[in-house]
């Protein structure tokens, strides 16, 4: 694992346990019982309850809505669609709790049946990017089952949280005294949340999540926008490769076509370190890899029938020099002292 996908999976660790615990430390939920929010550990509302009383005009009161609601909503938006527009689907790929779940599970899957899902006809090929071989198990069933179980539940109960105190769900839950309501939510939320994870899970991030799908289109608007970029210019390197970076997608998409096709790509780079790794012995490098503004072109214009020229900067890789040269030249350079 490289740098980049390991700082990746330490930010999705990360943003899960913020997930489950936002709503604990008050840092972020909706409390049905007092009917409003909490951020930040601050009762968070909409100062409307003084307009009812009289104290202050409708003008205070518009105000008021303004900059405690709309504000912070339409701010929000704004800022996630102009990330979504330079840098495509980033919350996906690196913080969404749910597509933390959906990599987990695909690679236990595969560890069971040789597949990331169970929609797949063919198997894959059981040699890894890296070298490494993966061979599947049918005795992996008895941690993938029990393993989305747990994460059904987890989000269930997270979802709970944020709707009433968490407190009083947690105590309920430790004493077995969960209310007629709050164990329909938990039964129900839990069920819901094992058949999307078992059965769907990359195809939900595809064609049903809204927030995967505004940052989609944002995305697309932007021509030059940072996308994984394919250099066509070297494609017979592939012959020799088995697909490592189509295999590896966990959204099941193929990186060396288009923009358009990759519509749903959530810049995992999940493909470009494959591609680093297969290509590891080659001077010129890997081709797939991260690239936006004018070497971004190549992807994006060719979903409208244009072959934009490469830019030779866009694919450069400095040359390695091996390792025996390096020890020789520093022999030959202390021996000239």
């Amino acid at each position: 694992m490289d740098k980049i996908q390991r700082n990746r999976l330490l930010t999705q660790a990360g943003f899960f346990i913020l997930f489950m615990l936002a709503p604990v430390f008050d840092l972020f939920r909706l409390d049905l019982n007092l009917k409003h929010f909490f951020f930040l550990g601050m009762h968070w509302t909409l100062g409307l309850d003084d307009f009812v009383a009289g104290k202050i005009s409708a003008t205070e009161a518009a105000i008021r809505l303004a900059l405690r609601g709309g504000l912070p909503i339409f701010g929000t938006i704004a800022l996630g669609v102009w990330i979504a527009w330079k840098y495509g689907r980033l919350y996906c790929g690196w913080l969404c709790p749910h597509f933390s779940v959906v990599e987990t599970i695909n690679q236990v899957m595969r560890l069971a049946i040789g597949r990331q899902s169970l929609w797949e006809h063919h198997p894959q090929p059981e040699t890894n990017a890296d070298g490494s071989i993966t061979k599947s198990n049918p005795l992996y069933w008895l941690v993938l089952l029990p393993l989305v179980i747990i994460f059904a539940f987890l989000w269930a109960i997270a979802l709970l949280t944020y709707l009433l105190p968490p407190a009083e769900i947690y105590g309920n839950l430790w004493h077995g005294t969960l209310t007629r309501n709050q164990t329909i939510f938990l039964g129900a939320g839990t069920l819901a949340f094992f058949v999307e994870f078992m059965f769907a899970r990359h195809l939900f991030c595809r064609y049903a999540c809204a927030i995967g799908l505004f940052q989609s289109l944002a995305w697309m608007g932007n021509r030059k926008a940072m996308v994984i970029g394919f250099d066509r210019r070297r494609a017979a390197t592939c012959i020799d490769c088995n697909a490592a970076c189509d295999n590896i997608c966990p959204m099941r998409i193929r990186p060396r076509s288009i923009k358009r096709h990759m519509f749903t790509c959530t810049q995992c780079g999940q493909c470009a370190n494959a591609c680093s790794q297969v290509q590891a012995n080659n001077p010129r490098g890997p081709l797939l890899k991260w690239v936006e503004h004018e070497c971004a072109l190549d992807k994006s214009a060719r979903d409208f029938g244009h072959h934009i020229d490469i830019p030779e900067h866009c694919y450069r890789n400095e040359p390695k020099q091996p390792k025996e040269n390096l020890l020789t030249g520093g022999q030959a350079q202390h021996q000239t002292r």
